[in-house]
């Protein structure tokens, strides 16, 4: 009984800190100039502090780059030890960001994996498990057509919004988006529900946009797996998004999964960005 009551939580807490980094949507709009973000978070189950991690987020004239990295701490750290590490790069074409590479570490007490995957054109072109895992019969097959108009988890965590107006808006919390982060292919949806003000403990103080997140598996998932039926048919996950400066770009200051056992929650604790004039080509 104990190890199955020490093994929920991390069930859970590992799902709340994937769905902090990867849920959120993004639509294929224009950048505006340039920017940076150099952010830390911190992760908590019912109001315990549970692990800890950083984002960096690099948006250049042509290419973007964005790297996280995580681990447990506390009483979670000795009974689930656990660390990861994400990276995404790609290029920017008419303003919209179009992954090229994505790689996803994870390592625990009982074994370590890395998921890479590489695209074109927004269609996958390769990906594997390193361990290759088992086949699970009860697994939703993934088809070619699953692979095909997705974004990578990491490039879908930055949602960017169209338009000139103030993008921290109600109109921001809309659309949706299609995500392959290696095993299993999702789509996730937003919704508008408030604004709000926060203050991180070392940078950002100001507005953000709170919406409703929605999350849809399609394939590649085991359909009797009780994080899957939670997380699909839960309708109270909210996600409150901060701007990264010189941009109309907007990205997760705080995401809040109600569960079980706890409300998980994965909140920035620094937020700092940087906004960087357009490069300006030299001339003769």
């Amino acid at each position: 009984m104990k190890t199955k009551l020490s093994a929920r939580p991390a069930r859970w807490v590992a799902a709340s800190l994937v769905a902090g980094a990867y849920l959120a949507a993004a639509a294929a709009q224009p950048v505006a100039a340039q920017g940076k973000l150099e952010a830390q978070y911190e992760a908590s189950l019912a109001g315990i502090p549970v692990g800890r991690g950083a984002w960096n987020i690099v948006i250049g004239d042509d290419s973007y780059a964005a790297s996280a990295f995580g681990g447990t701490i506390g009483l979670l750290k000795t009974i689930a030890n656990g660390s990861g590490t994400g990276e995404a790069e790609g290029r920017i074409v008419n303003g919209a960001l179009v992954p090229a590479n994505y790689k996803a570490s994870t390592t625990t007490s009982k074994k370590s994996e890395t998921i890479h995957i590489t695209l074109a054109n927004g269609n996958v072109k390769d990906f594997g498990i390193v361990p290759q895992p088992p086949v699970d019969p009860g697994r939703v097959p993934i088809t070619d057509a699953h692979k095909k108009g997705v974004l990578d988890p990491m490039t879908a965590s930055i949602l960017r919004v169209p338009g000139t107006a103030d993008p921290l808006s109600p109109d921001a919390c809309h659309g949706a988006v299609a995500v392959f982060d290696g095993r299993m292919r999702y789509d996730l949806r937003l919704d508008f529900k408030r604004m709000e003000t926060v203050r991180a403990e070392h940078g950002y103080y100001g507005p953000v946009v709170v919406c409703a997140l929605y999350f849809t598996p399609i394939a590649g998932y085991i359909p009797d797996r009780p994080v899957i039926k939670y997380l699909a048919k839960a309708r109270n996950i909210e996600i409150a998004f901060a701007p990264i400066l010189g941009t109309r770009v907007l990205v997760p200051f705080r995401m809040v999964i109600p569960t079980p056992i706890g409300t998980a929650m994965l909140e920035a604790t620094s937020f700092v960005t940087q906004a960087s004039p357009p490069h300006v080509a030299k001339t003769q």
